[in-house]
């Protein structure tokens, strides 16, 4: 996918007037830092070199993995309109910017951020970008582990944040969020192991909420992933000229990988199956591997079963299967 082209300009504008070497140096810290998961002084994110190397680097790729679960969540939920959108652990608006493209109802959204310097770039960046909704939102600095309640939304976000906290502490914030959501509740976190454990535990809670798995679960029941697998998905990205150089990449494009749990507050219609996998496809068949009723199947669709077949050789990796 590519960005907005209001979006790709403001954080062309923004990192413009940066030395391209410390800005690439920048990148590369940051890259490390993540990989690592050693964070600065209790943050991946502590200077304003770093902050813009984020913005050129990092935030594509989480815009695009936002973008893919936002867009899941409104085509299984065709009949509730999202009008109001919670964006907490916002950095600079990323899921907020995501959702201006997904709901074409949204008309209120509330950032919830405690860093000061990424909360004013985010800012700067909706005024950039020309983004009225971001523009108009409610910005609020706060700190999710020590916030106890949080204003009602229809959507409420949290995208690769809760992974940074210590499990009670995110256990905490995440009973929170789902007393704020009126509607659904969204996680995301990188599609690590690390980050998908966490997103498994996210959804034992979420069942034990009450709540309504929407995606990417085809089930309520108990997940199937074995202990030494983990279920993750993958977003393609077109990079820009800045961001290839700042990659040192060759290639026009880079690949999010994430993990995500989404669930509502009443029964939704569920995929019947989702694509773990990308799709083994040969010249006379094709193998999906699904996961369908509370188990992992691999089915074979043959060149014979006309109608399935021209799905199969349409169908991708985090796709629904029907």
């Amino acid at each position: 996918m590519q960005l907005p082209p209001q979006l790709r300009h403001a954080i062309e504008q923004q990192t413009a007037q940066c030395n391209p070497q410390s800005l690439s140096q920048a990148a590369t810290e940051l890259s490390e830092n993540y990989r690592a998961r050693k964070p600065t002084k209790g943050k991946f994110i502590t200077s304003e070199i770093h902050r813009l190397a984020y913005l050129a680097t990092r935030f594509p790729a989480t815009f695009a993995a936002n973008h893919s679960v936002l867009t899941e969540i409104r085509r299984l939920m065709p009949d509730r309109p999202i009008t109001s959108l919670l964006d907490l652990g916002a950095g600079p608006g990323t899921a907020s910017w995501a959702a201006t493209q997904v709901f074409p109802d949204l008309q209120q959204i509330t950032l919830v951020e405690q860093d000061e310097e990424l909360f004013q770039l985010g800012k700067s960046l909706a005024l950039t970008g020309e983004n009225t909704l971001l523009q108009n939102a409610n910005w609020t600095r706060a700190d999710l582990r020590t916030t106890n309640t949080f204003p009602t939304h229809d959507l409420v976000v949290i995208s690769y944040a809760l992974g940074e906290l210590p499990q009670n502490t995110s256990n905490e914030i995440l009973k929170t969020a789902w007393s704020s959501a009126n509607t659904a509740l969204a996680i995301i976190e990188p599609g690590t192991m690390v980050g998908f454990n966490q997103i498994r535990q996210i959804r034992d809670h979420l069942l034990n909420f009450d709540g309504h798995l929407i995606a990417p679960c085809p089930h309520q029941d108990e997940c199937p992933i074995s202990a030494n697998d983990w279920c993750h998905f993958s977003q393609r990205v077109d990079r820009s000229s800045l961001h290839r150089r700042l990659k040192t990449g060759t290639l026009g494009h880079e690949d999010e990988k994430f993990s995500y749990i989404a669930a509502s507050k009443n029964p939704i219609q569920p995929a019947s199956a989702r694509i773990l996998r990308h799709p083994k496809r040969r010249s006379g068949h094709a193998q999906l591997q699904l996961c369908t009723n509370g188990e992992i199947q691999t089915i074979t669709v043959s060149r014979r079963d006309k109608n399935n077949w021209k799905r199969a050789r349409r169908i991708d990796w985090g796709d629904a299967w029907h």
